[in-house]
C-alpha cells in the first residue's frame, strides 16, 4: 500500500527497515548474500531495506533467521503488522465526534481479561461518572476543533465501563494523587466523580492504588497507559494514541506498571487521600 512519505504508517515501515539493515550489516551480510540465504532476489532485499517494499511476516522472520537474530523476529513482526495503526491522530478519530470512538473499542474491552491502567492526568474511562466524562469530552473536541457530542460520547463511556461489573475481568489501576485534585469541572461534579472512586474500590475484581505527592519515587511521572492483557498497550498522548504491541515494548511498560504499583497506597490509605481531595472542594 502507498503512503505519503511524512505518514506515521510510512515513518514506521522505515524504522523497521532500518532495524532489518542494521541486523544485516550486525550479521556482516551483504544485500547479495542475504538474500541467497533467503532464497530471493537481492533487488527484493534491497526494496525492503529502502521500505520501498512492506515486508511481509515471512519476510522479516527469513531475514532474522539469515541474520542468526531469530529472538527478535517476535518485536519486528509485531512492529510491521502495527505499522498502519501504531499512530492514531485524534483529530482523524474525532473527526466525527467521541460516541463513535468510544463504541468501536467495545470489543478491545470485552476481549481483554487483564486490565493495567496507570493515569496520571485525568481519571481513567473506565471509571468516570457520566458528568465529569461529559465535561472532560467537551473540553478535549473544543482544543482538538472537532464535532462536540460530549453528551452522548459520555454516555456511550459508561455504557462502555459495563465490563467493570462483569465475570472474567480483572482491573489494576493505579491513578496519581494529581488526578484527585485537578479540577476537570465543578465541585460538584468532581465530589460524584471521587465518591465513585470509593464505591468502585469494594468491587472484588477491582484493585485501586492512589500514587501519593508524597511517595518516594522510583519511576517519573509517566504518560497515561493502558495494558490489554499481554497483547497491547495503548498509550496517549496530546495529538495522538500510540497503540503498541512488540513483546518488548509491551513488557517495558509492565515493568513501569509494577514499579509504579509499589509506590502507590491501597485500601484505608487510599481512601484517606480521595476524601481529603473530596473535603478540599468548595
Amino acid at each position: 500500500m502507498s503512503a505519503s512519505p511524512s505518514s506515521s504508517a510510512q515513518a514506521a515501515r522505515e524504522v523497521l527497515a532500518a532495524r532489518l539493515g542494521e541486523l544485516r550489516k550486525d550479521a556482516e551480510l551483504t544485500g547479495h548474500e542475504l538474500a541467497l540465504r533467503c532464497g530471493w532476489s537481492p533487488a527484493k532485499s534491497s526494496r525492503i531495506e529502502r521500505a520501498k517494499t512492506p515486508a511481509s511476516d515471512a519476510d522479516i522472520r527469513a531475514w532474522c533467521q539469515a541474520c542468526g537474530a531469530e529472538e527478535q523476529a517476535a518485536d519486528l513482526v509485531a512492529a510491521n503488522r502495527q505499522a498502519d495503526q501504531m499512530h492514531v491522530h485524534w483529530k482523524k478519530l474525532h473527526r466525527h465526534g467521541m460516541r463513535r470512538a468510544q463504541e468501536e473499542i467495545v470489543p478491545l474491552y470485552e476481549g481483554t481479561r487483564n486490565f493495567r491502567v496507570y493515569c496520571s492526568n485525568v481519571v481513567p474511562g473506565m471509571l468516570q461518572t457520566e458528568a465529569y466524562a461529559a465535561a472532560l469530552l467537551s473540553t478535549i473536541a473544543t482544543f482538538q476543533c472537532t464535532p462536540d457530542d460530549s453528551p452522548e460520547a459520555a454516555a456511550s463511556r459508561v455504557e462502555r465501563s459495563r465490563v467493570l461489573h462483569e465475570g472474567g475481568h480483572r482491573f489494576a489501576l493505579l491513578l496519581e494523587e494529581t488526578v484527585l485534585r485537578y479540577r476537570i469541572s465543578d465541585a460538584e461534579t468532581m465530589a460524584g466523580q471521587l465518591g465513585y472512586l470509593l464505591a468502585v474500590m469494594a468491587l472484588p475484581n477491582v484493585s485501586l492504588g492512589i500514587i501519593p505527592f508524597t511517595a518516594e519515587r522510583r519511576v517519573w511521572p509517566l504518560e497515561a497507559f493502558y495494558l490489554f492483557d499481554d497483547r497491547r498497550a495503548s498509550v496517549e498522548l496530546l495529538t495522538a494514541a500510540v497503540n503498541v504491541s512488540a513483546p518488548s515494548e509491551i513488557a517495558t511498560y509492565a515493568k513501569a506498571f509494577s514499579q509504579l504499583a509499589d509506590i502507590a497506597v491501597y485500601g484505608p490509605d487510599a481512601r484517606v487521600l480521595i476524601t481529603e481531595a473530596i473535603s478540599s472542594l468548595p
